[in-house]
């Protein structure tokens, strides 16, 4: 005997509402982990260092509550890709919440060293990977396989960011050998940076195969 849908469509909405408060929890935390950067504040940065755990607790919660529908509900094809979905989105977010604390980490690293620029292009790589994760997040919501595919290809913008700030600091560290330590700890912030468009990227694979029933891989590199 088939279940009434009821129940199922109330837990399937509970965990998309889980799901975004995840990716709430994930911008914020990028968002709070640059900011420190720019501040140098490192009491921010000790905080979205210890706030992770949070993050990685929210995931664990999603993923239990996942196993559960898929164990009591019975959920048909297209509820299980939504299931399999969250699954690999909520591994995602998880990681693009440890590249937040990889950056607070770095605020730590470099203390009160003086910077040696203005910091321009590093706050817009964050802000362009955080618009493409509450995007992507809303094309979850709306089931926009179109709207994922484009943000997808969006993450070049991310990527021209990344080797326009290694040039940079590369030509710093060639003319001030002095800054070689202060410039790979800002190389290895565009590096997490990058790594969070990769990371919404494979989000919105995803979204595509739940939309469509078809994996496919997106904005592959071609060297």
């Amino acid at each position: 005997m088939l279940r009434p849908r009821g129940a199922l469509d109330r837990h399937m909405q509970e965990l998309q509402d889980e799901v975004l408060a995840l990716g709430s929890m994930v911008d914020k935390a990028i968002d709070r982990a640059v900011n420190a950067l720019k501040r140098r504040d490192t009491d921010e940065a000790r905080h979205v260092i210890e706030d992770d755990l949070k993050t990685n607790r929210k995931r664990l919660e999603i993923e239990e509550k996942a196993l559960e529908l898929i164990a009591t509900q019975q959920p048909m094809a297209g509820d299980l890709r939504f299931v399999a979905t969250v699954l690999s989105a909520v591994t995602d977010l998880e990681r693009m919440g440890d590249h937040a604390e990889g950056i607070a980490k770095i605020v730590l690293m470099l203390g009160d060293e003086p910077p040696i620029k203005k910091l321009i292009d590093i706050p817009r790589m964050a802000d362009k990977a955080r618009d493409m994760l509450r995007r992507t997040l809303e094309a979850l919501v709306a089931r926009d396989a179109e709207a994922a595919k484009q943000i997808a290809d969006e993450d070049d913008e991310l990527d021209a960011l990344q080797d326009q700030i290694y040039r940079e600091l590369l030509t710093i560290m060639l003319s001030k050998p002095e800054t070689i330590q202060r410039a790979t700890y800002l190389l290895w912030v565009a590096h997490n940076l990058e790594r969070i468009g990769d990371r919404v990227t494979n989000i919105c694979e995803r979204i595509v195969f739940l939309v469509t029933g078809k994996m496919e891989e997106m904005n592959v590199s071609t060297y």
